[in-house]
């Protein structure tokens, strides 16, 4: 049996289901403070969902991806926490962890659970480095992860979600050429 004496990295998702502040009554024990409820008072509700935004390359066996990070936007919206220290202009040094950011979601059905992931997905926008993000979409594009149809081997099943397509949606190429021209303008 395994004891972990610290909080783990996942628990967001506890926090999500039982809308119990961990962190917080961590904090209170340690101030000896009386735990604020009992076991049976804890119930869950939905579905949460955390998605790891990693500096890596899935294309290229998930090897890291350091360097600057040029831009940053973090999801928000209902159901929708992002945790991270990243920002814009970020140097995302070797040495260290390549977690960028801890996306994680909540909703009430499996179902809603996909759609609000999907959005928070596309809405969470880390450029300069190579991140996960292209390849969580790929998995919720799943129809074995959309039936939950899945265990701990789900990605070793299916290696073919890497083979994802890199191009720039429509939508960011155009952005891209607006401010390229606003700023030869000088607008």
């Amino acid at each position: 049996m395994e004891m972990n004496t610290r909080l783990q990295v996942e628990h967001p998702i506890t926090e999500e289901i039982t809308g119990v502040d961990i962190v917080q009554e961590q904090i209170r024990i340690a101030a000896g403070l009386p735990l604020r409820y009992k076991q049976e008072e804890i119930s869950c509700r939905g579905f949460a969902m955390e998605f790891r935004i990693n500096a890596e390359d899935p294309k290229n066996d998930f090897l890291p991806s350091f360097g600057r990070i040029t831009r940053y936007f973090a999801a928000g919206g209902p159901g929708t926490r992002t945790d991270s220290a990243i920002y814009t202009g970020y140097n995302l040094p070797p040495y260290y962890d390549s977690l960028c950011a801890k996306l994680v979601v909540w909703a009430p059905t499996w179902e809603d659970l996909l759609k609000r992931a999907n959005r928070a997905l596309h809405d969470i926008s880390v450029y300069g480095i190579k991140t996960t993000i292209p390849y969580h979409l790929e998995i919720l594009k799943s129809p074995d992860f959309q039936s939950g149809s899945f265990d701990t081997s789900f990605v070793e099943d299916h290696p073919d979600l890497v083979n994802y397509s890199v191009r720039r949606p429509p939508r960011e190429l155009a952005a891209v050429i607006a401010a390229a021209i606003v700023a030869h303008r000088g607008l």
